[in-house]
């Protein structure tokens, strides 16, 4: 039997929304090499606030994003102006939700519906917004928080002190293994949105349950 969710808590980067939707913008700026800038600067991005997370040394989202750029498009042997570099990074306020998204958000009505993401509200609250998805949700988290990134327990806590909630009550979904692996060794429930078709991580702490997409969550509201 499952046990009864009060708080349905999505990652946002690569659960809601395709963080590989800037790769056409970029080709736009470097032709052919859009995809390759794409790959690195979502790689470098997580490799940047991991280390951060254990040197020390915080930094907020919009900033290790911006930096994760830089590096990617240095990585293929090219430039990026003051106007490509803005532009792009508004591009990552424009990231596209995947199709499944608006419809099952929809049908948790009546459930706390939560954001709770490495983000910072400066990138977020702008993405939510242009989605048309601000409405469905009843609160958007940020790790700012604490200054603490996922997959700290600290960074977990802050849904338990936010909603008031008990960790058996959440049900936490992300794309990211990595995620997916904190948020269980921390006590939540979780569904792993494993779009790629990826093994689970070797990290002693595997998904309760495993969907190809947002629509499998569904079944937890049985």
């Amino acid at each position: 039997m499952k046990p009864e969710i009060k708080a349905f808590v999505f990652d946002a980067y690569g659960t809601l929304f395709d963080v590989h939707s800037v790769m056409e913008k970029c080709n736009e700026y470097f032709p052919e090499k859009g995809e390759k800038i794409s790959l690195s600067w979502r790689k470098k991005q997580i490799e940047y606030f991991f280390i951060r997370q254990l040197t020390g040394n915080y930094k907020p989202f919009h900033i290790i994003t911006r930096d994760a750029l830089t590096y990617a498009v240095k990585e293929q042997g090219e430039s990026l102006s003051k106007q490509q570099e803005d532009s792009l990074m508004e591009s990552y306020n424009l990231l596209t939700p995947y199709d499944e998204v608006t419809s099952v958000l929809e049908q948790l009505e009546g459930k706390k519906r939560v954001v709770f993401s490495n983000g910072s509200h400066q990138m977020l609250d702008p993405l939510i917004e242009q989605a048309s998805l601000a409405s469905l949700f009843s609160d958007v988290l940020s790790v700012d928080e604490t200054k603490q990134y996922k997959p700290t327990p600290a960074s977990y806590n802050i849904v338990l002190n936010k909603l008031n909630v008990r960790r058996e009550e959440v049900l936490f979904m992300s794309s990211n293994g990595w995620d997916i692996s904190g948020a269980k060794s921390f006590g939540f429930n979780t569904a792993w949105i494993n779009r790629n078709g990826l093994p689970v991580e070797e990290l002693d702490a595997a998904p309760d349950k495993i969907y190809h997409d947002l629509r499998g969550i569904l079944e937890w509201l049985e």
